[in-house]
């Protein structure tokens, strides 16, 4: 039986059972125990012939009153039985149409095993997991299935398997409505956020074209969105957006643009004195002839991940990532594995300011049917670990939508057409369930100035790992002199600010078990100009530069392995200005004598000195000096004043 696809009226859920149904009746199997349609008699071939002309018209009615006949002649008549219960599920008789399913299994099993995939399919609809993977692993024990069908049962049967599971282990869910200063009688979908959390950015489709919006937080509440305007925004279509940590690189999807490279393409702007410049295709080779969007920033701006496919509606949509490289440049843009990519379609990639953890949308993996939300974890060798579906009933078995992850990876946001909102489609946050967080998060954001003057400086802004000095990113000050960085917890840092003509400036971030992600790092960091020879002054009066990523062992003078980054790039500096000379000085906290914080001290400062004799400094250029614990410069009182004594720092002198 094949019923008329034009009728509005039929359930389009079961239109796929209904096919297989209709094939049934080409291969007849004789047996004493049903009726074929060869082997029913003569009257209940006719009305059952009588019921599929009126199936084809879309006359249910008639068309179940011709095969109850023919059945009320042949009651075994198995082609009968497989209408009838088409009609059924399609009138929404399903305890009928579930009888008729076991009644044609009873009756004959081998007869078409695609009896066995049409009840899984029943049963999936019909939420009864554990009952529907009994039916499709049955299904998939048959042999000659078309390649087609084998695929879509091993994924129903995958599906199934994860559901029954999941349905009995629900995460917690309680969404929330963003309320009416973001949401409206509009749709409202795609939501980002700036990395402090102040502004929070989404797409808004009003009855003239699609725009970004932007609400500012003040006092913990969201204020009214404004359309972020020209010249981003356009009289065209503008979507999908992401933006980086520290607001500066706006990147997005504009498509059946005039010229462009493909249906879709990303644009980017950039913030230069508070105002977003003329857009730009960000051009070859990340957009090509076919359709790039959903570009997700990782949070120092030097990673992008986005989709690439066919079109929008397409199955070989896959995740694909590109590097920065010198010149504003982007790299070969490399496809994701196949722990992320599948044969169907991905979408929706969001890679939190941790860089560890991508969050996505896939047809392909596990789930609960169509499209769910997934994590996949980086590895150590640098790949993305298996995909993890974040549960149910944030996944439901309709689409899910794109998710935005905070940065402190609690608070989640997405849209929905839920009942309750204000208009079609509205913006919700809710609680991330703890397995589906990321990597716990933290930021700093520091202004960089001349000492002298306070002018704002343009400088480079060097992070490594003090642990093996590896470099976690390189970034330049704005021209207010403006960084702004994200740093993933349980790694302690080493931070260097320098710009030529100046004396570089260290910091250091432990951040090893904790979390300060609710008082980030707010650092004013002045820089000393290099002084000239007539603006030596005295050592007493020379303004001191701390080296603050140069450790000792507790108690003595010998040098841990983290000062290493620190002292070769004061080497460093030691080698672009072979005419300065400095003085190392050496100072502790009171705990101990005097006598002994005094030779600590100094012997601290002459095994600094030590390390730049035998990394190729000449000696004469060179002093050191202890001081002990006569030049405090916080309170000996606290943990953290006394720590702040305990420095290494040096002055030019010469």
């Amino acid at each position: 039986m094949i019923l008329n696809l034009n009728n509005k009226a039929l359930n389009p859920i079961f239109l796929m059972i209904i096919v297989v149904f209709a094939l049934s009746g080409m291969q007849p199997l004789f047996s004493q125990n049903y009726y074929t349609t060869k082997t029913a008699p003569e009257k209940a071939q006719k009305a059952y012939k009588e019921s599929r002309e009126y199936a084809f018209k879309g006359d249910l009615q008639n068309s179940r009153k011709a095969v109850e006949k023919a059945l009320k002649i042949a009651p075994t008549f198995i082609e009968a039985l497989y209408l009838l219960t088409d009609i059924d599920i399609t009138d929404n008789n399903l305890d009928a149409a579930e009888a008729g399913f076991r009644k044609i299994i009873e009756l004959a099993p081998d007869h078409r095993p695609k009896v066995f995939y049409s009840y899984g399919v029943f049963l999936w609809e019909a939420d009864r997991f554990e009952e529907a993977v009994m039916q499709l692993t049955k299904f998939l024990t048959y042999p000659q299935k078309s390649e087609s069908l084998q695929k879509r049962a091993t994924r129903l049967l995958s599906n199934a398997e994860f559901a029954a599971i999941a349905t009995k282990n629900p995460v917690a869910f309680a969404p929330k409505n963003m309320g009416p200063h973001i949401n409206s009688l509009y749709p409202e979908y795609w939501p980002s956020m700036s990395v402090d959390g102040s502004s929070f950015i989404f797409t808004r489709n009003t009855k003239r074209n699609e725009d970004f919006f932007v609400s500012k937080k003040s006092d913990g509440i969201w204020e009214e969105a404004r359309n972020i305007g020209p010249p981003i925004n356009t009289p065209l279509n503008e979507g999908a957006q992401t933006i980086s940590a520290d607001g500066k690189y706006f990147a997005y999807t504009v498509c059946n643009r005039p010229g462009d490279f493909g249906k879709c393409d990303i644009y980017y702007s950039e913030l230069v004195q508070e105002k977003w410049t003329m857009p730009q295709n960000i051009g070859a080779p990340i957009n090509s002839p076919l359709w790039e969007s959903q570009p997700s920033l990782s949070a120092d701006g030097q990673t992008l991940f986005f989709v690439r496919g066919s079109d929008n509606r397409a199955s070989d949509k896959d995740i694909w990532v590109s590097v920065r490289q010198e010149g504003n440049n982007w790299s070969k843009p490399e496809k994701l594995g196949t722990e992320v990519n599948t044969p169907l379609a991905e979408d929706a990639p969001f890679i939190h300011p941790d860089g560890q953890t991508l969050y996505f949308v896939s047809d392909g993996h596990p789930g609960m049917g169509k499209s769910d939300i997934y994590l996949s974890k980086k590895q150590p060798d640098g790949h993305w670990g298996k995909a993890v579906n974040i549960g149910y009933p944030i996944n439901t078995k309709g689409e899910e939508p794109a998710i935005f992850i905070a940065l402190d990876g609690k608070k989640a946001y997405f849209a929905s057409d839920r009942k309750g909102g204000y208009g079609s489609l509205d913006l919700y946050e809710f609680d991330l369930p703890e397995n589906a967080r990321p990597e716990p998060v933290t930021f700093a954001r520091a202004m960089v100035f001349d000492m002298d003057s306070k002018t704002p400086l343009i400088a480079s802004v060097n992070l490594k790992s003090l642990a093996d000095g590896q470099q976690v990113t390189l970034a330049e000050t704005d021209e207010n002199g403006i960084f702004l960085v994200c740093l993933p917890m349980g790694t302690d840092y080493a931070l260097e600010v320098e710009k030529k003509g100046y004396l570089f400036h260290s910091e250091n971030f432990a951040l090893k078990g904790v979390n300060s992600l609710d008082n980030p790092y707010e650092l004013e960091i002045g820089l000393v100009k290099i002084p000239e020879a007539e603006e030596l002054t005295s050592k007493e009066e020379a303004t001191p530069v701390v080296l603050k990523n140069v450790f000792f062992e507790s108690g003595s003078a010998d040098l841990k392995p983290e000062s290493v980054f620190e002292l070769t790039r004061l080497k460093e500096l030691l080698d672009d200005y072979p005419e300065m000379n400095i003085q190392i000085n050496g100072h502790t906290d009171n705990v101990g004598s005097e006598e002994d914080n005094l030779s600590l001290s100094e012997n601290r400062a002459k095994a600094v000195t030590n390390f730049l004799v035998q990394a190729g400094i000449a000696q004469e250029r060179l002093q050191f000096k202890g001081f002990g614990e006569t030049i405090p410069v916080d309170t000996n009182d606290t943990p953290e004043g006394r720590a702040n004594n305990r420095r290494t720092e040096f002055i030019v002198i010469d």
